[in-house]
């Protein structure tokens, strides 16, 4: 069983993508990607601390409507 563990932005951001969200998209203090009619504000941190990860994460599921474990996360 793995741990979760922080993750660089860039590698979120790629792991999204797999995910079925779209292209990075700049904005205001925050980027976004989009999952149909749904935001998901992508913060400018280099890297995201496990407490950090975990409620983008939670964020992410809501949109997906389904779980993501912890190791179908550090396969992406």
């Amino acid at each position: 069983m793995h741990k979760w563990v922080p993750c660089k932005r860039r590698d979120f951001i790629r792991k999204l993508k797999k995910l079925g969200f779209s292209d990075f998209e700049t904005g205001g203090r925050h980027g976004i990607m989009r999952y149909g009619s749904y935001k998901q504000v992508i913060p400018n941190n280099r890297e995201y601390s496990v407490p950090q990860m975990k409620m983008l994460l939670r964020q992410v599921k809501e949109k997906l409507n389904r779980d993501i474990s912890v190791d179908e996360w550090n396969n992406l």
